[in-house]
């Protein structure tokens, strides 16, 4: 069992240890590990290096980016525990744990920098993928009355559309700007069954069960873990519940991340029927039902499904 005797030598050296226990919380690149692990670029690349050729992490492209990984397969599998209770016992574990909070949060808070900037301007600064075309597809098959959640709302367009007809609308933003902005609409319309929550998508704060319909609208993208999102937005449905989710086609616009602060290019058809799958939805539909015609020409995708 060579490649076993091999992760053993690799083990031998507490900072790959270290290393793998972070990656096996969550994927990163090797500008947040330098960060994580006060390390020199070549050092975090020699040490991935050496736990790639093992079959003990693997890499994934995004754009520029290239984030980094358990691998998931054996000898990982089989080592896992091994290294998790390795880690257990390094001093450095816990500072490690705290880092790795605060280079996620950051992630984050790029995102909620550019919608706190955002806030009250969205009718007139152009956003890829927003379009009333786009919105009148999603607003399809929406039958009153429900309890709706819009995650991902902005400062709210979306929830004071669905919330003339339903009985009842969550908006849920992590800016804490566009949550005062869509408060100050819900007085100054009259809004008696619509309100605003502060929180992630990833873990929205509504109670299990609780929602009819889950929308998505131009949020999924700018999440850190899309998947999650969409396990989140299941978890909120009651049985039989239904979610929408409208967002960008893949696509190759890298300029994007800067201007719109998007962490992912959208997702291809196939992988968002995969995610929706994962998280537990059936009856998938996903199709493409909208394409802009500045350039350059974002395409949307509409996906629904039912819990």
């Amino acid at each position: 069992m060579p490649s076993i005797i091999n992760s053993f030598r690799l083990l031998a050296d507490p900072t790959r240890v270290r290393l793998l226990a972070l990656l096996d919380q969550e994927e990163l690149s090797v500008a947040e590990i330098q960060v994580i692990l006060a390390m020199g670029q070549s050092r975090v690349s020699s040490h991935l290096a050496r736990l790639k050729r093992a079959g003990l992490v693997r890499d994934r492209r995004s754009g520029k980016n290239i984030y980094y990984g358990v691998s998931g397969d054996a000898p990982w599998s089989e080592l896992r525990d091994v290294v998790c209770r390795g880690a257990a016992e390094l001093p450095d574990t816990k500072s490690d744990t705290i880092a790795l909070r605060l280079v996620i949060e950051k992630r984050k808070d790029k995102a909620r920098d550019y919608f706190n900037m955002l806030a009250g301007k969205f009718g007139r600064s152009y956003c890829p993928g927003r379009t009333w075309r786009g919105l009148t597809h999603l607003l399809l098959g929406v039958l009153p009355p429900m309890d709706i959640a819009d995650l991902g709302a902005g400062e709210g367009t979306l929830s004071q559309l669905l919330a003339r007809h339903a009985r009842h609308v969550i908006a849920v933003d992590n800016s804490e700007k566009m949550v005062e902005f869509g408060r100050d609409l819900i007085h100054k319309h009259g809004f008696t069954n619509l309100e605003y929550r502060l929180g992630d998508i990833e873990d929205p704060p509504i109670e299990d069960a609780m929602m009819d319909l889950a929308v998505l609208s131009q949020a999924l993208h700018h999440a850190t873990h899309p998947d999650r999102a969409l396990s989140a937005a299941h978890r909120i449905l009651k049985p039989g519940g239904r979610i929408a989710v409208l967002d960008l086609l893949n696509h190759h616009f890298e300029e994007a991340r800067e201007l719109y602060a998007d962490l992912w290019l959208g997702f291809s058809e196939a992988e968002m029927h995969r995610m929706l799958a994962a998280a537990g939805f059936q009856d998938i539909e996903v199709a493409v039902v909208a394409r802009d015609d500045e350039n350059p020409q974002f395409q949307t995708v509409l996906a629904t499904a039912r819990k």
